[in-house]
C-alpha cells in the first residue's frame, strides 16, 4: 500500500480544510519544500498535491511551487481544476507523476475519455461524496450521482485508479469510512486511494487488511496523531 502525504495549497500556503470549506482554512506549514523535504526524509516515496486555487480556477497561483516540487526525488500526484488538455500537458510537461481528475470526469466525458486514450497510467479519478452523492467544483456543487453508479462507469471507461473521498470527514480526524470503502471494493475491478477521516495508525492497519493501493494522509499527520514514518513501515509491510 502507499501513503501519500498530502500538501494543500491555498494562496501558496499549506493549508488544511474542514470538510472542504475554504473559509474554515488553517496553515499547517510555513514552507511547501520544507514540508516536502521532511516527508521525503520520513520516507514518502509519493506526495499529493492539492491545488485549491486552481479547483475554484486560478491555476497561475500555485503552478511554479508544484513544479518546483517535481524536481524532488519524489512522485508527485497532483489535482485541482485540471479540465483540458492543455494543463494536462503542461502538467506532465512539468514532471507530475498522475492528474487527479474530479470535477472533468463528471462533466466531460469526452476530455476524460482522450485524457485516458493518451494517458491511461497518469490520471486518477477523484470520487468526492457527501451523501452518497458525488460532489464537484472544490466540492460545492452535488452533481446528482450516487458514487457507486459513478465509479461503475469510471471502470466502463477505463479508469485505473479511483480516489474516494468522503467529504463529512475530510480534516476532521474522526477515522475513515470503511464502510463506503469496502463498498466499492466490492464492485471495483479499479485500484482504490482512500482519502478523508484517516486518524492513526489503526486506520492505517485497517486500509492494509483491505488491500486499498493508497491511503491519503493530510491533517493526521500534521496535527501529530499519526506517524508517517509508521505508516509508511505498515504500508510496506515492514
Amino acid at each position: 500500500m502507499i501513503i501519500y502525504p498530502a500538501i494543500d495549497l491555498l494562496d501558496g500556503k499549506c493549508v488544511r480544510l474542514y470538510q472542504g470549506d475554504y473559509s474554515l482554512s488553517e496553515e499547517v506549514a510555513k514552507d511547501p519544500f520544507e514540508t516536502a523535504i521532511r516527508f521525503m526524509n520520513e520516507g514518502a516515496k509519493h506526495i499529493h498535491v492539492v491545488d485549491l486555487n486552481a479547483a475554484r480556477g486560478n491555476q497561475a497561483v500555485n503552478f511554479e511551487i508544484i513544479k518546483r516540487l517535481c524536481e524532488f526525488p519524489v512522485k508527485i500526484d497532483t489535482g485541482g481544476g485540471i479540465r483540458s488538455m492543455n494543463r494536462v500537458d503542461t502538467c506532465l510537461k512539468a514532471g507530475v507523476d498522475k492528474l487527479v481528475i474530479g470535477t472533468a470526469a463528471v462533466e466531460d466525458k469526452v476530455f476524460l475519455a482522450e485524457l485516458l486514450k493518451n494517458y491511461p497510467d497518469n490520471v486518477i479519478v477523484g470520487v468526492d461524496v457527501r451523501d452518497n452523492r458525488v460532489k464537484t467544483s472544490g466540492w460545492n456543487v452535488d452533481s446528482g450521482l450516487h458514487y457507486i453508479d459513478f465509479i461503475e462507469d469510471m471502470m466502463l471507461m477505463g479508469v485505473k485508479y479511483i480516489a474516494y473521498t468522503d467529504i463529512s470527514k475530510d480534516g476532521t480526524l474522526q477515522g475513515v469510512n470503511i464502510e463506503g470503502i469496502k463498498r466499492i471494493k466490492d464492485i471495483a475491478s479499479c485500484e482504490i486511494i482512500a482519502s478523508g477521516g484517516v486518524k492513526d495508525i489503526e486506520d492505517i492497519k485497517l486500509l492494509k487488511q483491505e488491500g486499498i493501493f493508497g491511503a491519503i494522509c493530510g491533517k493526521s499527520i500534521y496535527a501529530g496523531t499519526l506517524s508517517l514514518k509508521e505508516a509508511i513501515m505498515i504500508a510496506e509491510g515492514r
